[in-house]
C-alpha cells in the first residue's frame, strides 16, 4: 500500500472472536471525532444490527469512511474501514471483506494468543493477496490478570509474533509447493500432447536412436572396464618384477 498513490484505501480488520476488532474500530472512529473517545469500546459503533448489540458479537461485515491525516502534512487519505466477524459461522463475511481490501489489520489478543480463527482469517488474507499488519491487543491484561514481569511479558509477546510468522511461512511454503506441482503437471501434459501429435515413424526413429545411444554407452563402459583391467594387470606385473629385482639384489 505504501507504494501506491491513491485517494482511498480499503482496510479490513480480521481476528478471532472477542479479540477486540470492534473495540479497535471504535478507537479509530473516535479519532475522527464521530464518537467520543470515552465511549470507544462500549458503543460498538460498527455493530449496527439489533441482534449484534444483543449478542455482543459482530455478525455482518460493515464499513465506514474515515479520514487519515499524515503527520508530515501530506494530503489527506480516505480510509474505508471494514469490520468483519470473528465467529467461525460467518467466515463468508470475512472472505468478502478481505476480497474488497487493500490491506488488513490482524488483531491478536495478547493473553489468548493465536487461536483457531486466527489461522483461518490469516489464510483467507493470504488467498486474497492481502498484506496483514499484526496488532497485539489487550496488552494490559498481561499485567492486570497474569501479573507478568516486564521480561516475561516481552517473551510472551515475542512468542506470539513468532507463531504468526510461522503461520505466514507455512502458507508461503504451501503456495510454492502448489506452484511447483502445477508447473510439473503442465510440463507432463505438454509432453503427452507432443507425443500424441507426433507421427508413428518419428516415434519409431526416436526409440531406435535412444536404443542405439544406449548400446553405444554400454560398449564404451565395457571398453573402459577392459582398459582398467588391463592397466591393473600391467601394474601388478610391474610390481612383481620390481619386487623380484630387489630380492635378487
Amino acid at each position: 500500500m505504501a507504494g501506491k498513490s491513491r485517494d482511498a484505501i480499503n482496510l479490513c480488520i480480521l481476528a478471532h472472536v472477542d479479540h477486540g476488532k470492534t473495540t479497535l474500530a471504535d478507537g479509530l472512529i473516535a479519532s475522527n471525532g464521530i464518537i467520543s473517545s470515552r465511549l470507544a469500546g462500549q458503543v460498538r459503533y460498527m455493530d449496527s444490527r439489533e441482534d449484534e448489540q444483543d449478542r455482543g458479537i459482530t455478525m455482518k461485515a460493515s464499513s465506514i469512511a474515515l479520514a487519515y491525516r499524515p503527520a508530515d502534512g501530506a494530503d489527506e487519505v480516505r480510509v474505508n474501514l471494514i469490520d468483519s466477524p470473528g465467529h467461525v459461522d460467518f467466515c463468508s463475511e470475512v472472505s468478502a471483506a478481505a476480497r474488497l481490501s487493500d490491506g488488513a489489520l490482524l488483531v491478536v489478543d495478547a493473553v489468548e494468543g493465536v487461536c483457531t480463527q486466527t489461522h483461518a482469517v490469516l489464510k483467507q488474507a493470504w488467498e486474497e493477496r492481502v498484506v496483514p499488519v499484526l496488532v497485539l491487543n489487550k496488552i494490559d491484561r498481561l499485567i492486570a490478570e497474569l501479573q507478568l514481569s516486564p521480561l516475561e511479558a516481552w517473551q510472551h509477546l515475542k512468542n506470539i509474533i513468532d507463531e504468526v510468522n510461522a503461520l505466514a511461512g507455512h502458507l508461503f511454503a504451501g503456495a510454492v509447493l502448489e506452484e511447483d506441482a502445477s508447473r510439473a503437471a503442465e510440463a507432463a501434459a505438454a509432453r503427452a500432447a507432443a507425443a500424441a501429435l507426433a507421427p508413428p515413424s518419428e516415434l519409431a526413429s526416436r526409440d531406435l536412436a535412444l536404443s542405439s545411444c544406449a548400446r553405444a554407452s554400454a560398449s564404451q563402459n565395457l571398453g573402459l572396464g577392459l582398459g582398467l583391467g588391463l592397466g591393473l594387470g600391467l601394474g601388478l606385473g610391474l610390481g612383481l618384477g620390481l619386487g623380484l629385482g630387489l630380492g635378487l639384489g
